[in-house]
Formats: C-alpha cells, sequence, structure tokens
C-alpha cells in the first residue's frame, strides 16, 4: 500500500470519528473500535465528594457524645460522615462539626462543646417557649439545634407539623433530659438516694469502655457498638411516641368528654381498651380542658378479657396516688375480697392500693364509687 493510501485513510477515519463523537453508540463497521476509543479520552473525570466530618474526644466515652454523633448521622449530610476521635485542635479544625470537646458553643460554625467555665446553657436559656432548666451536654445542645430536622426525617414529618412539636418535647423530657444531667453531674434528687441506678443508658454506655487492665481491646469498634446501643433505643423511644404514645390520646380524650356518663362525679374514666399509655395524656389534657375536679381512677380491660381499676398519681412519676383503693381491701383476692368489699367478682386489691380487678365492668365501677364515697363521708 502506498503512502498516500495510507494517509488518505487514515484522514478519512478522523473525519468519521468527529461527525459521530455526539452518537457514541452507533455501530459503524471498521471504525467503531476507533471512535470508541477516542471519545473514552473525552469523557469528564468524575470527582467524588469529599466525606464530611465530625469530631468528637478520643479516649473514654460517654452517652452524651455518643447520641449526638448519632444523631447527626440521621441527618442526609451526615449520614456518611466520618467520625475523628481526637484531641488534637489541629485536626479538630478539619472537621465540618465538634461535639463534646473544643471549649467551644458556637453554633454558627458547629462547636458544641459544654465543658467551658461560661457554659451554662439549657433549654429554657436558649429557647423561648421550652421549661427545662437542666444545663445542657453534647446531646442537648444537637437535640436542640437540629431536633426537629432529625425527628422529621425519621418520622416522614415536616419540621413544623403538631406532631413533631409535641414529639420533640417528648423525647427532650423523657430520653435527652436525663442524659444531659447525668453528664453534667446533676443529682435527680436533693436527699440521698435510697438505692442506686446502674442500669441506665448512660451506666450501660459507660460500662462499653474497656476495663483498665484490658489492653487488647479496641476502643473505636467499642465507641461503634455503643453508637448502636443508643441508636437503636433512641429510635426505639420516637417511633414509641409516633406510633403508639400519640395516637392514645384521641382514647383518653373521649374517656374525659364521656365520663359524667360514668359516673356522675366526673372522677372515674372508662377507656374502650387496655394497654395503651393514658397517664401523660390524662394529665395533659385535664390542664388544657381546666378540668377542676381531678380525675380519680381509671378503668380498662386486661389481656384476659377482665377488668381494672387504676388510680391516678398525683403527679406522673409519682407512686402515691389521688385516691388509692380501701385500705382493708389491700393485699385480698378472690372470694375473701369480694366478702369484705360487698362486691361481686373482685380478684385483687394490690398491697399499695393503686390497682386492682374485678371479673366486670360493673364490679371495678362498684369498687370505685365504694371508695369515692367513703372518702367523701370522713372529710
Amino acid at each position: 500500500m502506498s503512502l498516500f493510501v495510507c494517509v488518505k485513510r487514515v484522514a478519512c477515519v478522523e473525519v468519521i470519528r468527529k461527525l459521530i463523537v455526539p452518537f457514541r453508540k452507533t455501530y459503524i463497521p471498521g471504525v467503531r473500535k476507533l471512535v470508541t476509543m477516542a471519545t473514552e479520552e473525552n469523557k469528564p473525570i468524575k470527582k467524588t465528594k469529599p466525606l464530611l466530618k465530625i469530631g468528637t474526644h478520643n479516649g473514654t466515652f460517654h452517652c452524651d457524645e455518643v447520641l449526638a454523633c448519632f444523631m447527626l448521622q440521621q441527618l442526609p449530610e451526615y449520614k456518611d460522615a466520618d467520625i475523628v476521635r481526637t484531641r488534637d485542635s489541629s485536626l479538630l479544625e478539619t472537621c465540618d462539626v465538634v461535639v463534646d470537646v473544643g471549649a467551644e458553643y458556637n453554633p454558627s460554625q458547629h462547636r458544641y462543646d459544654h465543658h467551658q467555665r461560661s457554659f451554662k446553657e439549657s433549654m429554657s436559656t436558649l429557647t423561648v417557649d421550652k421549661k427545662w432548666t437542666t444545663k445542657l451536654s453534647s446531646a442537648g445542645l444537637v437535640y436542640l439545634h437540629f431536633g426537629h430536622q432529625i425527628l422529621a426525617q425519621i418520622l416522614n414529618t415536616q419540621e413544623d407539623a403538631q406532631i413533631t412539636q409535641v414529639i420533640y418535647d417528648k423525647v427532650y423530657e423523657n430520653f435527652i433530659e436525663e442524659i444531659d444531667a447525668i453528664d453534667n453531674g446533676i443529682s435527680q434528687c436533693d436527699e440521698k438516694p435510697r438505692y442506686a441506678m446502674s442500669t441506665n443508658l448512660s451506666s450501660r454506655v459507660g460500662h462499653l469502655n474497656p476495663w483498665w487492665n484490658d489492653t487488647d481491646a479496641n476502643i473505636e469498634e467499642r465507641f461503634q457498638k455503643a453508637m448502636k446501643v443508643v441508636g437503636e433505643e433512641f429510635l426505639d423511644r420516637v417511633l414509641f411516641y409516633h406510633k403508639c404514645w400519640w395516637p392514645a390520646r384521641a382514647l383518653v380524650e373521649d374517656a374525659i368528654t364521656e365520663r359524667f356518663q360514668v359516673d356522675e362525679s366526673g372522677e372515674i374514666l372508662v377507656l374502650k381498651q387496655g394497654g395503651f399509655p393514658w397517664k401523660d395524656h390524662l394529665f395533659d389534657l385535664e390542664s388544657e380542658l381546666k378540668i377542676e375536679t381531678p380525675i380519680k381512677y381509671v378503668l380498662y380491660t386486661d389481656q384476659n378479657g377482665h377488668w381494672r381499676i387504676q388510680c391516678v398519681p398525683i403527679r406522673k412519676d409519682s407512686f402515691e396516688n389521688r385516691l388509692s383503693l380501701l385500705e382493708e381491701w389491700r393485699g385480698i383476692r378472690d372470694d375473701e375480697l369480694s366478702e369484705v368489699s360487698g362486691i361481686p367478682g373482685c380478684i385483687f386489691v394490690h398491697a399499695s392500693g393503686f390497682i386492682g380487678g374485678n371479673k366486670t365492668r360493673e364490679g371495678v365501677l362498684a369498687m370505685a364509687k365504694k371508695t369515692l364515697q367513703k372518702s367523701s363521708q370522713q372529710k
């Protein structure tokens, strides 16, 4: 083949290549391989977006920063973030968000430490409408600034939806605040406790740290295990309030509306079914509806199809009742209890007087009425 023919053939191929670049998958016999090779060179190089970094301290870990890291990773932007555990300030400066280390609280720079002497913030000082005065830990700070986003992401709701707002408060009051208080060394009561509490979430996280004499332990693996434990419990609590606790409110509200049909005193509620959480809703609704005469008893069915009578406590977290069942009934069962009370079908009354049982609705209602009647006579 002459030199002229070779040059001409190469030139023709080049012209065809330029013409069909926009149509990379078009098949042209004899030139497809050439075209494919040429266009591969023109493909843009994909740039990998660098992962965000969450910074926290190394060494012994605690429940607050473990939970803070987990909550942040529930957000899309931090889902795949690396967790950098260090006290090296130069490394912490490279992190996109830093929790529980650095001696700085600066939300505009995503710095959330609470150990510095100047830090005295609580939910009540940083938000206008919140009542909680417990000093915040890194968990509380992350929840304060990101909590509505986190809940909306988990529950698939809007940040400003009523359900998001309600669950935000419940999760703080019944989950986060405890962690804030323990990490800041705030006692639950002023007097010496009667017994030790060593199985709370903060304690369980603390137990996951390596023993002092375990030189083979991998503390980073332990930290990840702690995140799993804390994360599962956090998600379980959030979903409980969304799927179980909140729907029960309507049932309690219906019972309150119908209470005078049960007894003219208005102090006895009958729930349409048992097994759902009613105490929080009862206290909230009493306040919202401005009920002057406090409700004393709640009646509901148990898993055996029998009926229970339960006393309403003086506070949500109290073991003291507004009006306990009669003292002479307490600790007695079955026929003996029916004979003492004069009410057929009795099953039991607890030794503390906070709950009792009867085979029928009429039976527990009679137990409630008789206790109310005797109480009014003693006044």
